[in-house]
């Protein structure tokens, strides 16, 4: 695929792809800070979202997924593009974008809070939406979906 973008990641970047008209490149996880600060110097000024995806069983099992976007000054074309990480299930870990872009925060967390995967250098990597005290990670397909005891709101 030619995607100029694509070209100031260097050899970051392990498979490119073109669906649906929205570019994506698959980046090593130890790259992930350094390729958004390239694609942020090539006008990618907006992070949309962060997200993951299980693919449990499969290893690695988790990939990390951030959505950029070029919002363009004075008209322009606007730009979309996709970054994937893959990391494991074990200890599932990548590096914190926030020192990127400040919109990472939330996103991470979020991630965090539904995925267990932990962002490295985050600011305040806490639960964002589940109550305190909750266990396990709603969002992993071997959460159980049934005969989980929900007791937090019982102790109020």
């Amino acid at each position: 695929m030619d995607n100029p973008h694509f070209a100031a990641l260097g050899g970051m970047t392990l498979e490119v792809s073109d669906a649906f008209g929205e570019a994506t490149a698959v980046v090593d996880p130890s790259n992930i800070v350094a390729a958004c600060a390239a694609l942020k110097a090539r006008g990618f000024n907006r992070i949309s979202a962060v997200t993951a995806v299980d693919w449990y069983p499969r290893e690695p099992r988790f990939e990390i997924v951030y959505h950029l976007h070029a919002l363009p000054k004075n008209g322009g074309k606007h730009e979309r593009l996709r970054l994937k990480c893959r990391v494991g299930g074990e200890s599932p870990t990548i590096a914190s974008v926030t020192s990127v872009w400040d919109g990472a925060n939330w996103y991470e967390r979020e991630v965090f809070d539904m995925y267990g995967v932990t962002f490295t250098g985050h600011p305040d990597l806490t639960r964002i939406l589940m109550p305190d005290g909750w266990e396990g990670y709603p969002l992993r397909k071997d959460f159980p979906v049934h005969g989980h005891k929900y007791d937090y709101a019982e102790n109020k």
